[in-house]
């Protein structure tokens, strides 16, 4: 028997995931989770095969989530799966340590090929996808300017609206460290407002609008 997690924010998308999945006889959802959090507790309780994660989530980015499991002895393959055909999140994705990275547009006709990939411990990435990736790689990027894992989550839960002390309580730091990883990050962006924090998680796909 084949176990899964599917981490979404949303139901509908969750449920149709499960149905593909359990059409299997040998395959069953073993847990759901609606924000990041949730996703990381529910994959080190169950532990299962794969871990299918939308990158878009609440609390969480699904980056966030896979490399958090990458830090527990877990066995558990992790499939990122987004709307955004960004070479960025994909680099970041597969950096984190997911080994599949699908779009939402292209589940139907590769989700059971990329779980069947990560079952037998293969990376699995769409030629869209690695494309993007060429691209990305080939344009190169300014690591000086890159922002953080940590300054990236800090500015997704920015543009969700939490507050320094609410960020502070969700990532266990001190509301010093969150305002430092934050001032980092505008300084990186060349921004000097919260609303220019919330233009960037909309352009990155941090964020559903």
């Amino acid at each position: 028997m084949k176990w899964f997690l599917i981490a979404d924010d949303h139901e509908a998308v969750r449920s149709g995931l499960r149905a593909v999945l359990e059409q299997r006889a040998d395959w069953e959802v073993v847990a759901e989770a609606n924000d990041g959090s949730k996703a990381v507790a529910a994959a080190i309780a169950n532990q299962p095969h794969v871990a299918i994660v939308d990158f878009s989530m609440p609390r969480m980015t699904g980056v966030e989530v896979a490399r958090r499991i990458r830090e527990y002895p877990l066995q558990t393959e992790v499939l990122i799966f987004t709307v955004h055909n960004s070479s960025l999140l994909a680099q970041e994705a597969f950096q984190a340590g997911a080994r599949a990275f699908l779009l939402k547009s292209d589940a139907k006709k590769l989700l059971l090929a990329a779980v069947e990939a990560l079952l037998a411990h293969k990376p699995f990435c769409t030629r869209s996808c690695q494309n993007e990736l060429d691209r990305g790689l080939s344009r190169g990027m300014d690591s000086r300017q890159a922002l953080t894992p940590r300054e990236q989550l800090v500015v997704k839960l920015v543009a969700e609206g939490y507050s320094n002390k609410g960020i502070s309580s969700i990532l266990d730091l001190s509301v010093k460290t969150t305002e430092a990883h934050r001032a980092a990050a505008m300084r990186k962006l060349d921004v000097n407002s919260t609303a220019g924090l919330v233009r960037y998680a909309v352009r990155a796909g941090l964020i559903e609008v």
